[in-house]
């Protein structure tokens, strides 16, 4: 007969509670660039130290816990790569190397510690150490501020294609990419859809980094709290509404009525939450939303109404694959838009 270890209840709270050891490994083998000093065989310990700078017996026992959750792996005579590892490389195509650093910038370090304000209040712990919110922290603090959006880049990359797989954007002429960052998501686009022009909408500052041109996409700078937003017949904005709670949702969205045409249509990519399933990682980035951001993962109930505010409709909630999903909405006809 054989017996199914289960994991004991105490087993499950200390394993809950030391995650954070797990998580910091992975942050402070990020923050050094050590796997970009692991080829394609294994290395010695005490040669993986020397070139990448760290104290051999640290490093040894840093690595046994990454390769106890499958990043590196232990071999006789030192560590190898897994497809895990590899994505904490620098040249990686993929690279997870920046996102995995997040967590040991100060900014987050101590957010998170800061929970317990954000049960009792309702309010994001962000609050506690950046008073004027991630943004305005984020504003000031242009080193962090670049690590965080290298950050938000290297998460991206996956789930971009993910969503180019199952959406069919050949119908559309013209998408606007409403808060799209660097470009990376309308330039995949673009390259996709050769009759397709675009538009990347983002703040002033962002803009002007912008160093990448493509002949068919306009860079539109400006703030959609306060600048009207192009027109188009189709907006695209990926983990853009999630950083918000309601009423600057709706803002967001109100905005994109007022310029588009009865019928456009808008497209949320981001998480959205299943309550008749499990979903770990939805539900962690929930919590991160409530913390740092002071938004929140939404079920398509929630995304339906933020829409029906705002003048479109939900039509229907498409699964990449992946842990994104693509909430399509038309704008469907308003008193403003059909007395305009």
């Amino acid at each position: 007969m054989t017996t199914i270890a289960t994991e004991l209840p105490h087993e499950t709270i200390w394993n809950l509670t030391n995650a954070l050891i797990a998580s910091t490994c992975v942050s402070a083998v990020a923050t050094l660039g050590i796997a970009d000093h692991v080829a394609d065989e294994p290395v010695d310990v005490v040669a993986l130290a020397a070139r990448s700078g760290t104290d051999p017996d640290a490093l040894n026992r840093v690595f046994r816990v990454l390769a106890d959750h499958g990043i590196f792996a232990r071999r006789a005579g030192g560590y190898a790569h897994t497809e895990a590892s590899r994505l904490l490389r620098s040249d990686h195509p993929m690279s997870m190397r920046a996102f995995a650093s997040i967590n040991g910038l100060p900014l987050f370090a101590n957010t998170f510690p800061q929970l317990a304000h954000s049960l009792r209040s309702g309010e994001p712990a962000v609050n506690l150490v950046a008073p004027g919110g991630i943004w305005a922290y984020l504003d000031s603090h242009p080193a962090e501020a670049h690590a965080f959006g290298q950050a938000m880049t290297a998460r991206a990359a996956a789930d971009q294609r993910a969503v180019l797989g199952v959406y069919d954007f050949a119908a559309f002429g013209c998408v606007a990419d409403i808060g799209g960052g660097h470009g990376h998501l309308i330039r995949a686009l673009l390259d996709a859809n050769p009759a397709m022009r675009g538009i990347l909408f983002d703040l002033p500052d962002v803009i002007a980094a912008q160093h990448n041109p493509h002949e068919r996409l306009t860079r539109h700078a400006g703030d959609f709290f306060v600048d009207p937003l192009p027109q188009a017949d189709a907006y695209i904005l990926m983990e853009v509404i999630h950083d918000w709670a309601d009423a600057e949702a709706t803002a967001i969205l109100g905005a994109i009525r007022r310029a588009c045409a009865t019928g456009a249509t808008v497209l949320i990519i981001e998480d959205v939450l299943d309550d008749e399933h499990a979903d770990v990682r939805g539900h962690v980035l929930d919590v991160i939303m409530l913390a740092v951001t002071g938004g929140r993962e939404r079920t398509p109930a929630e995304l339906g109404m933020l829409f029906a505010r705002t003048g479109f409709q939900l039509r229907r909630v498409m699964d990449t694959g992946g842990r994104m999903a693509v909430a399509e909405a038309v704008a469907v006809p308003t008193p403003l838009s059909e007395g305009s």
